[in-house]
């Protein structure tokens, strides 16, 4: 599914009707947590997947068989979480080139070199000559939780956790899947896919509409900066936040309905 034109934009009406939805499901305060992390701090389900508790809460020791916790007032989302920085220790080097660029300096001496090897006799790979890969190494952020929905939902949600399992350790994963292993993103893209379609009907919603709901309503209803819109969903690069300067649907189906009010045939 497409990041810049598939994803839904859900209105406050279709959010409010996706949470009252969840709470007749199984395991409310996990998955109320789940949508109120993904729609109020916008982040990735990779992000989601990897997040620790130790990234939401100060642990309090056991006592008698309770586990207290203190929620923090800021989520610093580390680095080695971020997209492309390989946190699941998964990737292998299946990438493949299909286009490289040299500046005019570079290729002259490039040239240079095949010439003098050439004329040596040795043997010429194209590869040995490619410019090195400038990998993505992810990017940190803080993103402070002041919204009052959200520290409830991850309160609520760890109180049931710490009940269930006062051993916890604090570098746990704070989302279990219904087996007790941690969500991989893929598992989890699925789930926040099937809980705003299948559940609540609202038709091309993805694991990626939370995120493109924050930043639209950033850009476009709160009409902040570009910059501010970027800081809080860790683009590297301005030019990918200006993908959500793209109208919400809403906007367009206003404009549309305006107009036919006003040429009516």
């Amino acid at each position: 599914m497409s990041k810049t034109g598939q994803a839904r934009v859900l209105t406050p009406e279709q959010f409010g009707h996706l949470l009252s939805v969840i709470r007749e499901r199984r395991y409310p305060e996990k998955n109320t947590a789940l949508v109120q992390i993904s729609f109020k701090l916008g982040l990735r389900v990779q992000e989601i997947a990897l997040l620790q508790i130790k990234d939401v809460a100060e642990l309090g020791p056991d006592t008698s068989g309770q586990r207290s916790f203190k929620l923090k007032e800021i989520l610093a989302l580390p680095a080695a979480y971020t997209k492309g920085a390989d946190a699941l220790r998964r990737s292998k080097s299946t990438y493949q080139r299909r286009r490289i660029s040299f500046s005019v300096h570079d290729f002259h001496q490039l040239v240079q070199r095949i010439e003098t090897m050439a004329k040596a006799g040795a043997e010429i790979k194209p590869e040995d000559f490619y410019p090195e890969v400038n990998k993505h190494r992810g990017k940190s952020r803080d993103l402070p939780m002041n919204d009052a929905a959200l520290r409830t939902a991850i309160e609520n949600y760890l109180a049931i956790r710490l009940a269930a399992d006062p051993l916890v350790k604090k570098t746990d994963h704070l989302f279990l899947t219904q087996k007790g292993g941690p969500y991989s993103p893929n598992t989890l893209q699925e789930h926040l896919a099937l809980m705003q379609r299948h559940w609540a009907g609202i038709e091309r919603a993805s694991s990626h509409s939370g995120r493109r709901t924050l930043m639209t309503n950033i850009i476009h209803d709160q009409k902040k900066s570009v910059k501010v819109a970027q800081k809080i969903a860790g683009h590297v690069s301005p030019s990918t936040t200006l993908i959500y300067e793209e109208p919400p649907e809403e906007s367009l189906k206003e404009a549309l309905q305006d107009a036919g009010y006003q040429y009516v045939g």
